[in-house]
């Protein structure tokens, strides 16, 4: 009784593997995917390149390229991108960087890169993160006791500014100040 079970079963697994395999994969989440290789290759121009018709949000995410860039972020897991609605796109991207540590934290940050298309095309590029509380505590303790950051190094932050690179690594440093200051004397 047991072998003809087990050959429906193999029958079974045959018919499925040989079964043409729908096509599920959408232009868009290719296109997506191509994105976050672009960006997190750190090529500009390749970044440029991927986001052509998304010129209004070119500023920031190319200024964001840079800080992660000269902020240290390594991919540690890369979710595949899903759509979020009809012609919205998302991508989980969970990265290890130089800011969090600075924080005197072990987690790592994931990014949501957000994409809205039109006719096949990436018209806008937008992203959120799971910043732990440490991140907003630390950054507004910066705007308050160190404002030349915003006005020196991180003019236009997110907004195209001219120096992103500067810019992380003056965070970075405030971070370190901000838990050095944070963390009870012995």
């Amino acid at each position: 009784m047991r072998a003809p079970i087990l050959l429906f079963g193999l029958w079974l697994l045959a018919g499925c593997s040989i079964q043409p395999r729908l096509a599920t994969a959408d232009p868009r989440l290719a296109t997506a995917e191509t994105f976050i290789d672009a960006f997190y290759s750190f090529d500009h121009d390749r970044l440029r390149n991927a986001m052509a018709d998304a010129s209004g949000s070119m500023g920031d995410t190319l200024y964001y390229q840079q800080w992660a860039e000269a902020g240290h972020y390594a991919v540690l897991h890369r979710d595949p991108c899903r759509f979020a609605k009809v012609d919205d796109v998302v991508c989980a991207v969970t990265v290890k960087d130089d800011l969090i540590p600075a924080l005197g934290s072990a987690f790592h940050v994931t990014d949501n890169f957000h994409f809205a298309f039109s006719d096949g095309r990436v018209i806008k590029v937008w992203n959120t993160s799971d910043d732990p509380p440490e991140f907003h505590q630390a950054m507004e303790w910066l705007r308050k006791g160190r404002p030349e950051i915003f006005t020196g190094p991180c003019r236009g932050m997110w907004e195209g500014g001219p120096t992103p690179k500067h810019c992380v690594r003056a965070i970075v440093k405030g971070f370190a100040d901000f838990t050095a200051r944070s963390r009870p004397s012995s």
